[in-house]
């Protein structure tokens, strides 16, 4: 069972088929009865359509495709999650096509919520200001697979305040949910789903409330600002099939252990862009949870550790590019990823370890070694004036 929630507010009407529905400061709380996650039996399906939007409309005359088996991405183009190249990011360039302007945030929680100063609160308020998350846009909902009554409790609930882009958080700590009035009010919908499998991948599975091209994934305990989110996601519409984020890593060859090595020393190039702070389109997400054999999400999910590099490995599989780094405010450096609830885990060798073991495992199945290295780092001009 999966719960869809969001923060705050009180109960607005109830539903005839087990699904409760509340209202919300800036959003609704919902709480369904089934799986609606990946393959669940009862599905929301959001499809945003504007000018922006890749997908083919009614009356549009599609752009000529280009040979899928003549396409270097044709491997990784899964005709499940399309039909229509121009919904892969892949093929932007070649038809044209720019990426949606919003973003859907998603934010991994695996602490529980015992303090209002805890960096995720923080978090959300600064997400949800960003311009690129809050401003309104046109949006057609339709349910499939669900009873009538239903669909019109959901659309009636919902329609008028999911207009585009909202924060999503994914609820994988093992405490209750916190009460919706410890939530902080935004203007931005914000919904939780708790799953029941609480692992590392559920955090890419391609979540049907995701609608926009972009997904903003973030860690509970990463500080950025709403000026750091907005340059993030601007460099990333030029860049729509890469990974763009913060915090970089690194891959080398240990010649004296023939194996690969991971490293987080800082020096002047990378490899890897941690999805703790980074922008890269929801295709990913199937792509993840579709293309990738069981027995490496199943470790990455043992382990608790090392999808950040697996993702790395996947997107870079298929640009045979480097991700972009971006770069934060001076004050804001020491403090990223640095916070309570991760501070042990990176601290322990352990930890550190496993991403090594993880490296040559990813390797392995690849056939080769896919991350490219990049001395490439895109600094916003307005934080050298400040």
């Amino acid at each position: 069972m999966s719960r869809l929630r969001a923060a705050g507010g009180g109960e607005l009407q109830p539903s005839e088929q087990g699904l409760k529905v509340f209202k919300v400061a800036g959003g609704v709380f919902i709480e369904k009865l089934k799986d609606s996650e990946a393959g669940g039996g009862e599905k929301i399906v959001a499809a945003v359509t504007s000018d922006h939007h890749p997908g083919p409309r009614v009356g549009a005359r599609l752009p000529e495709q280009p040979d899928v088996e003549q396409s270097p991405w044709g491997l990784f183009a899964l005709p499940q999650y399309s039909g229509y190249l121009g919904d892969f990011p892949f093929y932007y360039a070649t038809l044209g096509i720019k990426p949606y302007p919003k973003f859907t945030a998603v934010i991994h929680a695996v602490s529980p919520l015992v303090s209002q100063s805890q960096p995720i609160l923080k978090l959300l308020v600064a997400v949800a200001k960003s311009q690129y998350c809050a401003q309104a846009v046109h949006a057609e909902w339709r349910a499939s697979h669900i009873h009538t009554d239903m669909q019109a409790c959901i659309h009636n609930a919902i329609i008028s305040t999911l207009r585009g882009a909202l924060i999503i958080v994914l609820w994988n700590c093992d405490k209750p949910l916190p009460a919706k009035h410890r939530w902080p009010a935004t203007s931005v919908p914000v919904i939780v789903i708790e799953g029941e499998n609480k692992v590392m991948s559920s955090r890419f599975l391609p979540y049907e409330t995701i609608v926009t091209d972009a997904v903003l994934s973030l860690d509970e305990d990463t500080v950025l600002s709403t000026t750091e989110v907005d340059f993030a996601f601007t460099v990333w519409q030029s860049f729509p099939e890469r990974i763009v984020g913060y915090p970089a890593r690194s891959h080398f060859w240990d010649s004296n252990k023939e194996r690969w090595g991971y490293t987080s020393k800082w020096t002047n190039d990378y490899s890897m862009v941690l999805t703790g702070a980074a922008i890269y389109h929801r295709y990913y997400h199937h792509l993840y949870t579709n293309f990738l054999p069981t027995s490496l999400k199943g470790m990455v999910d043992q382990l608790a550790n090392c999808e950040d590099i697996l993702m790395n490995f996947l997107v870079s599989a298929v640009t045979k590019l480097p991700p972009i780094k971006v770069t934060q405010k001076k004050q804001y450096k020491e403090t990223m990823m640095g916070q309570s609830s991760r501070a042990s885990r990176w601290a322990d060798p352990d930890h550190f370890a496993q991403r090594q073991t993880c490296m040559n495992k990813f390797a392995s199945w690849f056939g080769a070694m896919p991350l490219v290295h990049s001395q490439m780092r895109l600094d916003p001009v307005l934080f050298k004036d400040q």
